[in-house]
């Protein structure tokens, strides 16, 4: 069955000790996977989500122990909002008061309730209550009570000198289909995917661009179903829309292409398979330090030089 929807978002941080801490322990992810970014093994690459690490819930970062901040902007991610129970807002008021973390005043977005906050390193997430979602699976290895455990992604908002290019590359490409217009704000979604199924493209003209650094998000992954799908949608890309990927590349836990969007934001397309279990039991994901095979060679070293986390 061919699946649409975000695949994941990878963003960068500081200090990886209080960026595991936050996401862990105050929003109750999963570490599904603790490796090292492939293109720099000198830092970690951490990975979130449910019990299993399913696309359309998984959260990664880069963290730099000594990362300068970045600027929201134009050609920026604005946000990255998660699911939760429809009933669970009020818990996760009292739980980010209770941990320290500000957020603003519940606002409603398309009929949604959102709960707006940000991490240790400014970047902008959000919860939005869901109805019917109560009984999708929850990971409950943290003290959060699984009826209120976060469910994956509900969207990204993406800020935008011109949204049009953008959305037919969502529409054409990426199965999305344009669902409804607030303001500036175009939404679009794809029927086929529960967690992770939308995008919404705020147009800003004239904005500030954004500068990346902790606290922004690096790309967005978008999900191919298979090696097939993903070819499929590199040829549509070229054919349709004069963009050219890159070659493609082994992540290990998936089969990666990336491009730049007509907006300046970086897109990736990702296989589902073959899924974080590949390396590791599924009851043990994230305990050990897992590299790709051609960094093990190189283990001793670079694990000399990664911050002591656990």
């Amino acid at each position: 069955m061919r699946q649409n929807g975000i695949h994941h978002v990878t963003a960068m941080a500081g200090p990886a000790r209080r960026n595991l801490d936050f996401y862990t322990r105050t929003l109750g992810l999963r570490l599904v996977k603790k490796t090292v970014n492939f293109d720099d093994p000198s830092t970690y690459h951490f990975y979130y989500g449910d019990e299993a690490g399913h696309p359309g819930t998984i959260l990664t970062f880069f963290p730099w122990e000594h990362a300068a901040a970045g600027r929201i902007g134009i050609g920026e991610t604005q946000e990255t909002v998660f699911r939760v129970p429809e009933n669970s807002l009020g818990y996760w008021a009292h739980r980010l008061v209770e941990k320290g973390v500000s957020h603003e005043v519940p606002q409603k977005r398309f009929g949604e309730t959102v709960l707006s906050f940000r991490d240790p390193d400014g970047m902008r997430l959000a919860l939005v209550a869901v109805p019917g979602i109560d009984g999708e699976p929850a990971w409950d290895g943290s003290d959060i009570p699984a009826e209120h455990a976060i469910r994956g992604f509900h969207s990204v908002s993406l800020l935008l000198e011109k949204t049009a290019p953008t959305g037919a590359i969502l529409s054409d490409v990426f199965g999305f289909t344009e669902v409804g217009r607030e303001g500036t704000v175009t939404r679009y979604k794809v029927s086929d995917a529960s967690a992770g199924g939308i995008v919404d493209l705020r147009e800003a003209g004239g904005f500030l661009p954004g500068r990346p650094g902790a606290g922004t998000v690096h790309h967005i992954a978008f999900r191919a179903a298979s090696d097939a799908v993903q070819a499929e949608m590199v040829d549509k890309l070229a054919r349709n829309h004069g963009i050219r990927t890159t070659e493609k590349k082994d992540r290990d836990y998936f089969r990666a292409v990336y491009f730049r969007e007509p907006g300046g934001l970086l897109f990736e397309i990702a296989t589902d398979d073959p899924g974080f279990a590949v390396d590791e039991a599924a009851d043990a994901l994230g305990q050990s330090l897992k590299l790709p095979g051609f960094l093990e060679s190189r283990r001793e070293a670079i694990e000399s030089v990664l911050p002591v986390v656990a």
